[in-house]
């Protein structure tokens, strides 16, 4: 469909224009890697990914996913969300792909290739959940800017690779390394190759944790190209922002890593509590690390319709960035009251936990089922949306669906 040069092809135009019934107008000065609108939330439009899943942004991709799709234990790749800040790597290898270490911490600099990863260093596959630290954003009032998030960029998948402490360790580390940063081989959207989309990290402390991986598969399989392929950074619990997708090289810093995207407001929230709306100063921002607790109802999904005198089956999934959750709840009366739920134990550490309860309904018209998850610290969910922040991060507030009862 594409030319080398990134321009829809005259016989793609032509197929294009055929279904439309009409001509393409100005069709010539289509942005590189743009379709026409018309044309989206297709499978065709994004290769590989469920039909059903929500396209905010096409430039860069941000697409979410549906909480119904999400009630699968391990997210399917079609269904994990995409959170992109440049544009697409062209021309993929993994056979001539390789990643550098460096840095000023870095006891010397050292250039892998992915088949040179696989033999030297032991592999190791965990559950992990990431959680885009935007996800909620389109609850906050006066509205943040940024991706309108709901509640789909969320995942668990079931990551392999190596874990990035062996790899450090091998490079060797100085004593005064305090952060990791890594750069990716997407592109920034303004197509100038001096600007990197994003350059976050994390400190060297979650970089050695054993769940810190250099990954190359989801699930037994690549990872998807949209979601990084072929090779990324997983850091479970922290925001989604931290790992590094098209990985290329990680840079150990004596510093915290100034990289696109880590300075400024940028993955950051106020350190103390501000009114709605209140413009904030630079200096009085903090970088977010740990996720907050925060659960979903991925069963039934909302809207659905039942008989009076049956039972509704909820299930879903809870999480609490580097913690676990403690206990899981329920409530169809707008919180007046909670029902403990079951509550499984995570697969392994970092990875989300499943939950699944049975609620009955007094009678018969409309309901809502709110769901509460609470972490092994005491701190649960907020019923409503937590203090606002200048850029709409880190909403946990509760996750509701609607349910009527019919009379019949």
């Amino acid at each position: 469909m594409w030319n080398r040069r990134g321009f829809l092809k005259k016989s793609a135009l032509s197929a294009m224009a055929a279904a439309l019934g009409t001509e393409i107008v100005f069709a010539k000065h289509l942005p590189k890697g743009l379709k026409p609108v018309v044309f989206q939330n297709t499978e065709e439009i994004l290769p590989g990914k469920h039909p059903d899943l929500v396209i905010l942004n096409d430039r860069p991709w941000n697409v979410e996913t549906p909480p119904h799709l999400l009630n699968d234990l391990i997210t399917p790749g079609d269904k994990m969300f995409i959170r992109n800040n440049g544009l697409l790597p062209e021309n993929v290898n993994p056979k001539s792909w390789t990643l550098t270490i460096e840095g000023e911490s870095a006891k010397q600099s050292k250039t892998y290739t992915l088949k040179e990863l696989k033999e030297k260093f032991e592999h190791h596959t965990y559950q992990l959940t990431l959680e885009c630290g935007g996800n909620g954003r389109a609850g906050y009032y006066p509205p943040a800017s940024g991706n309108q998030w709901t509640e789909g960029a969320v995942s668990c998948g079931q990551w392999t690779g190596v874990r990035l402490k062996d790899v450090l360790n091998d490079v060797g580390v100085k004593s005064d390394a305090i952060y990791i940063g890594y750069y990716g081989k997407d592109e920034h959207v303004s197509g100038d190759p001096d600007k990197d989309p994003i350059s976050r990290g994390v400190p060297i402390a979650k970089a050695m944790e054993d769940e810190s991986l250099i990954a190359w598969s989801l699930n037994g399989e690549e990872i998807p190209r949209m979601n990084g392929y072929p090779l990324r950074l997983v850091f479970g619990g922290w925001p989604a922002s931290c790992s590094g997708k098209w990985l290329e090289k990680i840079v150990i810093r004596n510093i915290v890593h100034d990289g696109a995207k880590m300075t400024g407001t940028s993955y950051r929230v106020p350190k103390t509590p501000v009114e709605p709306g209140t413009k904030v100063p630079e200096s009085d921002f903090e970088i977010i690390e740990s996720m907050p607790v925060k659960s979903l109802i991925t069963f039934p999904k909302s809207g659905a319709m039942i008989s009076k005198g049956n039972s509704l089956n909820v299930n879903g999934h809870a999480w609490a960035g580097d913690l676990e959750v403690a206990a899981m709840e329920l409530s169809i009366d707008f919180g007046a009251t909670w029902q403990r739920v079951k509550l499984d134990k995570p697969a392994n550490r970092l990875a989300w936990q499943h939950w699944s309860g049975e609620v009955t309904f007094p009678k018969p018209g409309y309901y809502e089922v709110w769901a509460k998850a609470t972490d092994v610290n005491g701190k649960s969910q907020p019923m409503v949306i937590p203090g606002w922040n200048p850029k709409g991060y880190l909403n946990n507030s509760c996750h509701r669906i609607a349910i009527k009862v019919l009379e019949s």
